[in-house]
């Protein structure tokens, strides 16, 4: 008897360590890793990456854009009609105009066609002079002390407000969509629409991110905090057909841009570039302010 029981034993044993192994196997086989992130050399310290997001909705292609910028190493600058002799212009003749790798929509801009919703100024030139209150994000370019970095995203503080505007040369505020240490800071809104947003990553990287795709701003935190991307904080800088991304490279040209927004552009058909009075220029030639 005592035998029989022990090889019971050993047999109950090893099906429940079989039934256990397999869930594992199961739970793991159910959230595999995030592949690796294949990067193209747009130019030194400047990458290019396309990521396919998971599930794909009926409209847009699924995939997120992404341009990685190192800003010791690349002249980032923020652009607008208001400071430059330039009209409103697509993101591609944006970025012909600088000869850039890069260009992306600067922020959101009023009925007139010129004005940032936010704050924005650059050196002495203020395009909106506005502090509103439940944009709770800024970039930063070109500091004035030489310990800061190069570029960097903030959360607004306003008791930090007078030195982030006092050691830096531009200042734009926008809606936050990630804050500090990766946190979405979106509620669940069945509103959607194609995304255009800034990120930095845990490096110091900004990341310039774009998808045709309409989602939800906490979906969409989701989908980029689950990429292998290091992203702790992320701005909104443009949704729906005005959301553009132009970039060239040895292997990369290309002109996206935007098209569905609930309640204003429920489709997939929009296939130009919008005008943008304010944009995000990576790389190549210098601003020549007109005052």
């Amino acid at each position: 008897m005592r035998m029989a029981q022990a090889k019971h034993d050993v047999r109950w044993w090893a099906t429940a360590l079989a039934v256990l192994l397999a869930g594992v196997g199961l739970r793991a086989a159910a959230k595999p890793p995030a592949p690796e992130i294949t990067w193209q050399s747009l130019a030194p310290g400047a990458d290019y990456a396309v990521l396919a997001l998971r599930p794909v909705t009926t409209d847009g292609d699924g995939l997120l854009h992404v341009v990685r910028v190192a800003p010791e190493q690349v002249a980032m600058q923020m652009v607008a009609a208001s400071q430059t002799a330039e009209a409103p212009q697509s993101a591609a003749d944006w970025l012909r105009s600088y000869d850039a790798v890069a260009v992306i929509n600067g922020g959101m801009f009023e009925a007139d066609g010129r004005t940032h919703t936010g704050h924005f100024r650059v050196g002495e030139h203020v395009n909106s002079a506005t502090w509103v209150a439940n944009f709770r994000s800024v970039l930063l370019l070109g500091p004035r002390r030489p310990t800061l970095p190069a570029a960097q995203l903030q959360d607004v503080e306003p008791q930090r407000l007078p030195g982030l505007v006092a050691d830096y040369h531009a200042v734009v505020q926008n809606l936050r969509l990630v804050r500090d240490r990766g946190r979405g800071t979106w509620k669940k809104n069945p509103r959607r629409w194609s995304e255009a947003a800034l990120a930095q990553d845990a490096q110091g990287r900004l990341l310039l991110l774009f998808t045709r795709t309409p989602w939800s701003m906490a979906a969409f935190n989701a989908q980029i905090l689950a990429q292998p991307l290091g992203v702790v904080r992320a701005l909104h800088l443009e949704g729906g057909p005005k959301a553009s991304l132009s970039v060239r490279g040895p292997n990369v040209a290309l002109d996206l841009m935007g098209s569905f927004e609930s309640d204003f552009c429920e489709n997939d058909d929009n296939h130009v570039q919008a005008p943008l009075p304010i944009v995000l220029v990576v790389g190549q030639q210098a601003v020549a302010v007109t005052r």
